[in-house]
């Protein structure tokens, strides 16, 4: 099954009184269908009930749920596989606890970390930040879009442009090959399901790889 052309992570704290439940619901329905859990304040036992509320959820819309960094987590809620951020364990041994069948994301940041990842076994990788963005402002200087065509056309799984793509860019982003993966664009939306479907649109209209680990 290959990957979405989009793919959402979680900011429950950017989604106001409407919160993270309806918000996800409302991309559902726009047809997000690859969804990040990303609430890294919450303890464990927080987070494995929020992980099964939106894995019921995600599967009631025929989405896949994975959880950011947290295996155990993954696999207790019954999620779709698990993504491991830079400062992670590899995907290898992500790979021995999930087994053939779970989807392994990993975060990179420069052009080598995205192909460790991949030699490691990851499924695909998110390659940023690509633009300015507050919530990754201490992941350096954005990358630019040169840098993530360079890691789509070296690398052999997909690569997800991650880092302030919005409206305004996804289409630069997406003719550059990539996929996009993105948070306030929707989280924030005062119409998450309408962003999700324009979003969508943009992200598939220049073809996003969809390139998948064999």
């Amino acid at each position: 099954m290959g990957l979405p052309s989009l793919y959402l992570i979680t900011d429950r704290k950017a989604t106001g009184p409407r919160g993270l439940i309806p918000t996800l619901e409302a991309a559902f329905k726009g047809e997000a269908s690859l969804v990040q859990l990303r609430e890294k304040d919450l303890s464990a036992r927080e987070m494995l009930s929020l992980a099964k509320d939106v894995r019921k959820l995600a599967h009631k819309y025929g989405a896949r749920l994975l959880i950011n960094d947290r295996t155990d987590i993954a696999l207790l809620a019954g999620a779709d596989g698990v993504h491991l951020t830079s400062k992670s364990y590899p995907a290898k041994e992500a790979r021995r606890l999930l087994g053939g069948k779970g989807l392994i994301g990993v975060s990179t940041h420069s052009i080598e970390e995205a192909l460790k990842a991949q030699e490691d076994g990851a499924d695909f990788v998110t390659f940023g930040p690509v633009f300015h963005t507050a919530s990754k402002a201490g992941m350096g200087n954005p990358l630019g879009i040169e840098k993530l065509k360079e890691t789509v056309q070296r690398l052999s799984i997909p690569v997800f442009g991650l880092g302030g793509i919005d409206e305004t860019n996804v289409e630069e982003t997406a003719a550059s090959g990539a996929s996009v993966a993105l948070i306030s664009a929707i989280m924030t939306s005062n119409d998450p399901e309408r962003a999700t479907i324009d979003l969508l649109a943009a992200a598939g209209k220049f073809g996003a790889n969809h390139k998948e680990r064999t």
